[in-house]
């Protein structure tokens, strides 16, 4: 059965949800080109307001296909550089994508399945799921910003332990971390995952969009630029529709409809 990224609508949440059960849900190339299309066409839809990221049979992520990993290593490197950047490219548009995008964990997330949920905005985990980077243990080193996320996220010494230690790490410790959004009963991440979303779904999307790109900024900008950028971002939601119903609804107590 081939690797799939299966696609449904639930209210105005986008559900993507890897399914390659013989393979513990290992992503590959069409994984990673599907994920992409779906991003950009949902980009476009205004009934789209949030994605959740999930797997399928209780198991969110194994990461590479290892199997794959060792046939490729009788190719020109240069055929294996062209998967790496097809997950790139997936990593690259989650994290750069206007809309909320949450991982909803349960069972694995290991190596490059944990530098997945990694790249989302918001984490919910069940208590039994298992993070894991994994690479160390194979004689690999990270992909899908794995470093890039961690060294942001932790202290040198905690993202040093989690790659080169390879060890296995609870979804108490990563919420203790600050790493993991929400606990969860297990069989439930994907239900408070989608109930997180439509708390989100009911915000102005253009503020969203704002948060996050100045959250991305934040990390690169001195505070002088990043104040100026915060300006510009006020200044564009103030005047736009949804300020105007968002402050009215507040003083005349009442819920919005955000357009």
């Amino acid at each position: 059965m081939p690797a799939e990224l299966w696609s449904r609508s639930h209210g105005q949440t986008l559900v993507l949800t890897i399914h390659n059960p013989e393979s513990r849900n290992a992503i590959e190339p069409a994984i990673y080109a599907a994920g992409i299309e779906a991003l950009n066409i949902a980009e476009r839809s205004p009934e789209v307001r949030s994605v959740v990221i999930t797997g399928s049979e209780g198991m969110f992520c194994a990461g590479g296909n290892l199997r794959r990993l060792l046939a490729q290593r009788q190719t020109a490197p240069e055929v294996q550089a062209q998967g790496i950047e097809g997950l790139h490219q997936w990593i690259s548009t989650i994290r750069a994508y206007p809309k909320p995008v949450i991982a909803a964990v349960e069972g694995a997330a290991a190596g490059a399945g944990f530098s997945l949920a990694l790249a989302c905005d918001l984490i919910v985990a069940a208590r039994n799921a298992v993070f894991v980077m994994a690479y160390s243990n194979v004689a690999l080193s990270p992909d899908g910003g794995a470093s890039w996320s961690l060294a942001h996220a932790l202290p040198r010494q905690l993202a040093s332990e989690l790659l080169l230690c390879g060890e296995r790490i609870s979804p108490e410790r990563l919420h203790a971390l600050g790493i993991v959004n929400r606990l969860s009963e297990p069989g439930s991440a994907l239900a408070d995952a989608l109930a997180l979303a439509a708390n989100l779904n009911a915000r102005a999307p253009n503020v969203l969009a704002s948060s996050k790109e100045l959250l991305t900024e934040a990390p690169f900008n001195p505070l002088t630029t990043q104040l100026d950028l915060e300006r510009t971002h006020f200044l564009q939601n103030l005047y736009h529709p949804n300020a105007g119903t968002g402050i009215s609804a507040f003083l005349e107590k009442h819920q919005p409809q955000y357009e």
